[in-house]
């Protein structure tokens, strides 16, 4: 099983370049990193305000019904001693289960409502829609798991061929360590996994699908 975090970003970001190449990379995640302490310090959720906007009868508790909807599949959570209503104290500890989250899925709605732009925004959403209907082989306006599964392996085959066609220069079907940059220079060692000398077509999918199967296999352990 391939252990290095390097498939994804190698062949669904077309091949980036490794960390010590890009000097900007390192002045970024400086700049990310003070963000992230400074979002640290502050409350992510106004509890006082929180607790006199739901607590509808004022007995300084939350039952499940005063509760927002998109918060009802958390109240066991909140509710760590499982009397039946959450406390100020319980909602303090469980602060964090307090975010809405986005679906991946909402990207669509924000593009829609957000952009500030019609015609761009329609030309991404027809991309996506284009992207879909692709995938939607029985056109049966469903998208099924196998359906799925055939559409990510057409992706990466596209982003191993784009990769071979860049870095392969001399025309021969593969990469040579001469040939590698980026992240495939950096992990060439584990790619050429028959030792040859050279990462070749079938060792790149071959990473992508252990890749894939290795998170697959994460997420069902939880």
């Amino acid at each position: 099983m391939y252990r290095w975090a390097l498939v994804l970003p190698l062949l669904f970001l077309g091949g980036l370049p490794a960390a010590e190449d890009n000097p900007r990379a390192k002045t970024d995640k400086q700049a990310d990193q003070k963000k992230d302490n400074k979002a640290e310090r502050r409350p992510l959720v106004d509890v006082d305000a929180f607790m006199r906007e739901y607590d509808r009868n004022k007995d300084g508790y939350l039952s499940k019904d005063e509760l927002p909807e998109w918060l009802h599949h958390n109240f066991a959570r909140l509710d760590t001693d499982k009397d039946g209503k959450i406390s100020k104290e319980e909602l303090t500890r469980g602060v964090t289960y307090l975010q809405q989250r986005r679906r991946p899925s909402d990207v669509v709605i924000v593009l829609v409502e957000m952009s500030d732009c019609d015609e761009c925004c329609t030309e991404e959403l027809q991309r996506a829609y284009e992207f879909l209907s692709k995938l939607d082989k029985n056109k049966d306006g469903k998208i099924d798991a196998d359906e799925l599964k055939a559409g990510r392996e057409m992706l990466v085959k596209e982003r191993v061929e784009r990769i071979l066609k860049r870095l392969d220069t001399d025309r021969d079907g593969k990469i040579s360590a001469k040939e590698a940059r980026g992240l495939i220079k950096e992990h060439f060692e584990q790619l050429d996994t028959n030792k040859d000398g050279f990462v070749d077509r079938d060792e790149l999918m071959k990473a992508a699908s252990a890749r894939h199967a290795e998170e697959k296999s994460k997420g069902g352990d939880k």
